[in-house]
């Protein structure tokens, strides 16, 4: 007999990953059910049990807010919760390869908490069919029970954009699905409790799986088809910005523009799909091109900047270059799969000596994941060179004179963003 899914007066929501996707999620459950945020980083728990976020995706207030949310690293904590929803990273190898470790893990923590007429809902961004090929599996084994008849799985696709104050967990559209009809409707209604802006209900969890995997391909695609524009024309010596502008005046052209493309969704998911493609026998050309192309891009810039410098005679062995911005976007604390590591790499590959300066970024942190020790002020008058590559606020506040201040009389200035007035940069994408 299949066991009845959990009656709405008796829910217990566990979240399993308190990042820039679970927090969110499980502040917004807080406030409405029982909810209980695990993370294994003990850290990270003790400074939310404080109501502090440092991703700054979450206020103080609004962590208080949550009243029926609390947090802990022990797993052995999960045991009363009767719906397991995963927020856990999925990133790629250094093949650019999915790497599942994090997913499956967190599939084995569900595994050993869930009871009978539990539901494991999935929001991280996989391939079609890995849900219930990878993640359904694990849970049996750890579990012991039966798929549809003891336990029931959904997947709802995160859409959490870092750093957006406007789009908002509740002010966007949720897609929901579920591994029977029941579900389903179980898994519709309990995002719907939270999401003011409604949900989609899709037909199977494969379609959801496969709906966001191609939403981030296809933003993928047309700045790689951007990029690629960009590459032709500067050599064609016309500006870029002027021919998107002018482009632009057509009701129908997509306002995408040129530069890195990084972060935890448009760099990465990408390769979710391709991997399945290929596994299915398929090779696709139009996604992995403009793959190929995006990660081109920070060579591109370095490449750039140095032909600046020589071009003004300027030595490149010993000189010294400053890098704006280390974050993977703009006004946003978020490094990863950050793309300013190209340029980084590339500049080194020239024996230029380059700081790094982001007033986003917890050093801590650049240090271990990149092993960069980020400035914490960059000296005025000490650069051959000046890169801006995050269009952070306090950067743009700057100015062009401000930002020029840091380099030597003579020094180049290469705005990777667009974010200066063309006039006043001596190279831009």
């Amino acid at each position: 007999m299949t066991a009845p899914l959990p009656d709405k007066n008796e829910i217990r929501i566990a979240v399993i990953g308190l990042g820039y996707v679970g927090l969110p999620l499980a502040a917004a459950f807080g406030r409405k059910y029982p909810t209980l945020g695990f993370d294994i980083d003990a850290t990270r728990v003790a400074e939310l049990r404080r109501h502090h976020d440092q991703t700054l995706e979450m206020t103080e207030a609004e962590l208080q807010a949550a009243d029926q949310l609390s947090c802990t690293d022990d797993a052995a904590a999960l045991a009363g919760c009767n719906v397991f929803i995963v927020t856990v990273p999925t990133p790629i190898d250094g093949y650019k390869r999915p790497d599942l470790r994090p997913l499956e893990s967190a599939s084995r923590t569900v595994g050993k908490a869930i009871r009978r007429g539990g539901v494991a809902i999935f929001e991280s961004t996989v391939y079609p069919g890995a849900t219930e090929e990878v993640c359904v599996p694990i849970i049996e084994r750890e579990s012991g029970l039966s798929f549809n008849t003891d336990f029931s799985a959904g997947y709802s696709p995160e859409r959490i954009n870092p750093g957006d104050k406007e789009h908002r967990l509740e002010t966007i559209l949720k897609v929901t699905s579920g591994s029977t009809p029941e579900a389903a409707d179980f898994i519709d209604a309990l995002y719907a409790s939270i999401i003011h802006a409604g949900t989609h209900k899709a037909s199977s969890i494969r379609v959801a799986e496969a709906a966001k995997v191609i939403e981030n391909t296809q933003r993928d695609v047309n700045i790689a088809l951007i990029n690629e524009l960009s590459l032709i024309f500067h050599r064609l010596g016309i500006d870029t910005h002027e021919v998107l502008e002018a482009a632009g005046t057509k009701w129908n052209f997509l306002p995408f523009r040129p530069g890195l493309v990084g972060g935890h969704c448009i760099g990465v998911d990408p390769y979710y799909l391709t991997h399945k493609a290929q596994e299915i026998g398929y090779h696709p050309e139009v996604i992995l091109a403009g793959r190929r192309i995006n990660d081109s891009m920070g060579a591109h810039v370095a490449q750039r900047v140095v032909k600046l410098m020589q071009q003004r005679g300027l030595r490149t062995a010993g000189a010294k270059v400053l890098l704006l911005g280390l974050a993977f976007k703009e006004n946003c604390p978020d490094l990863r799969n950050t793309r300013v590591t190209d340029i980084i790499d590339e500049l080194a590959t020239y024996n230029v000596e380059v700081d790094v300066h982001d007033p986003w970024v917890a050093p801590a942190q650049a240090r271990h994941e990149y092993d960069i020790d980020p400035v914490a002020q960059p000296a005025a008058g000490q650069y051959d060179a000046i890169v801006l590559a995050v269009a952070h606020r306090e950067f743009v506040a700057l100015g062009a004179d401000g930002v020029r201040a840091f380099g030597k009389p003579g020094a180049v200035l290469f705005d990777v963003k667009r974010a200066l007035p063309r006039a006043s940069v001596d190279g831009c994408l």
